[in-house]
């Protein structure tokens, strides 16, 4: 009698110490994926938006280079695409005007990346502002003067560069799909990125210099998302449109 009491407290031991090493594991797995998906609001405060209900939202960075910008915008207008986000850094809009005014002209929604590449989580509130407002100016210079988004510029914000974007006007956008092409790990490697989206999705693609396969990737990303019956909207489309989503910062 006393071994049977002796075993079943072994084995009770050992149920508890699986229990708790799966309930560590779980834990770990649930951090893991949670630090993967963009935090992206305040609570009862300013929001930014990375992922509607309806459609999918096709988005570009452009933060510098001469040589990408144009070759997508080809590609866009022999595919046939007439929904499209540039979010465009000032400083590279000033130099390159006729591409700014070519976005604008041909219908594709512009949206703010800032002036320069800083990173807004890292950055005093003064300096926020004053990259917004820098950027503000120029663009109005450039005669686009309806922006409302507004994407930070290496992607990193919190809660300060949420209430001044606000303050000026802005919605924060982020995204929910990351292409990775300014990594340039092939052009299938992309499309299998972009693959998978779904229904409210923002696809985060790149125009800049750095990225030198998205021009070669996009037939194939726009085929994919046709064959899943994916309609290609504005970001601002998508907001009016559909319900949008936030996640509190922590």
């Amino acid at each position: 009698m006393n071994f049977f009491y002796v075993l079943n407290g072994k084995i009770i031991k050992q149920i508890l110490v699986i229990g708790v090493a799966a309930f560590f594991t779980a834990w770990f797995l649930f951090i893991g994926n949670t630090v993967q998906v963009p935090v992206f609001s305040t609570k009862d405060g300013p929001k930014a938006i990375y992922k509607g209900e309806k459609d999918v939202a096709l988005t570009f960075n452009i933060g510098w280079g001469d040589e990408k910008a144009e070759p997508i915008l080809d590609t866009l207008k022999e595919q046939g695409v007439k929904s499209a986000t540039f979010f465009l850094s000032a400083s590279w809009a000033e130099r390159h005007p006729e591409l700014v005014s070519r976005i604008a002209k041909e219908g594709y929604e512009i949206g703010m990346l800032g002036y320069e590449y800083i990173d807004y989580s890292e950055v005093e509130e003064k300096q926020i502002g004053q990259d917004i407002a820098k950027a503000q100016t120029a663009f109005k210079k450039l005669n686009i003067n309806n922006i409302k988004l507004l994407r930070a510029p290496t992607g990193h914000f919190n809660h300060a560069a949420l209430k001044i974007s606000q303050r000026y006007g802005y919605t924060m956008v982020h995204w929910s799909i990351d292409s990775k092409d300014w990594t340039n790990p092939g052009v299938r490697t992309i499309n299998q990125n972009v693959s998978k989206a779904k229904k409210g999705d923002i696809i985060l693609l790149h125009a800049s210099d750095s990225a030198i396969q998205t021009e070669k990737a996009l037939p194939l990303i726009l085929d994919t998302l046709k064959k899943k019956n994916l309609e290609l909207v504005t970001v601002s489309e998508m907001i009016a449109n559909a319900e949008t989503k936030t996640s509190e910062i922590k």
